[in-house]
């Protein structure tokens, strides 16, 4: 029960943020989605950037599961080569959203009327994730994801944020779109929703990614993201991309 895990009554969300609050660069031409979304989605006004709340987070968890059963670097950490596979990783997302919505850090969905078809996980400059991650987390990820699978989750954030420069930015840890849903510009959307949590935070300095398959660096790329470094973790090696937030 996802419920019994969190305290909504007392967690602020941000007002939800639209569209309309993207810049011209960061938005998609209206025509254009309308056609290539019908009869997926009833207009472009219908898709909104959201907070997503308690309720939302069974679906979110099935929407990450599908874009990262087959990523690289999960299959390493949670070891696709052994039995339960599946299980671990449907675990560790889970975990991650409670620690995510615990932790009040930014979890964005698009939303067509009540339908979830995309969601992003960011943590925000001063969120005590990495070797800091409170002890419950640990706890819970060693019960479902193994030793193993915790300690690298820990060591992928800690090398990832060691490699960008800067003091204070946003990670972006998951992004997805709903398998139904893909091929539509949506992701370039979240992305627009995601540069405007970034810039409404004083603090941050921008948005930084590991990327490890490279047919989703061109994705990236399109919003700004540079390859500031390098990184091999385990048996995986990937870029770290980082998009400064405009001055």
């Amino acid at each position: 029960d996802w419920s019994s895990d969190v305290c909504s009554s007392d967690l602020l969300r941000a007002a939800p943020m639209t569209n309309d609050t993207l810049t011209d660069g960061q938005a998609m031409n209206a025509q254009g989605v309308n056609e290539a979304l019908e009869p997926l989605v009833s207009s472009l006004e219908a898709i909104k950037a959201i907070y997503l709340g308690v309720d939302d987070l069974k679906v979110a968890a099935s929407i990450l599961f599908n874009a990262y059963v087959d990523d690289p670097l999960f299959s390493d950490i949670f070891q696709a080569e052994k039995e339960g596979y599946e299980s671990r990783l449907r675990s560790a997302i889970r975990e991650e959203l409670n620690a995510f919505w615990v932790a009040e850090q930014p979890i964005v969905g698009l939303f067509d009327g009540e339908r979830l078809l995309a969601v992003a996980c960011l943590t925000a400059p001063d969120a005590a994730f990495g070797s800091g991650r409170y002890w419950h987390w640990r706890l819970r990820m060693l019960l479902t994801a193994g030793l193993f699978g915790t300690k690298q989750m820990l060591e992928k954030e800690e090398k990832v944020r060691a490699l960008v420069p800067a003091v204070n930015f946003h990670m972006l840890s998951f992004i997805a779109v709903h398998p139904d849903y893909q091929h539509h510009g949506l992701g370039h959307t979240l992305l627009g929703a995601i540069d405007s949590v970034v810039e409404e935070d004083a603090k941050s300095e921008g948005v930084a990614v590991f990327v490890t398959v490279d047919k989703h660096k061109p994705f990236f790329n399109d919003d700004n993201y540079d390859v500031v470094g390098e990184l091999s973790l385990s048996h995986v090696k990937g870029d770290v991309m980082f998009r400064r937030k405009p001055a």
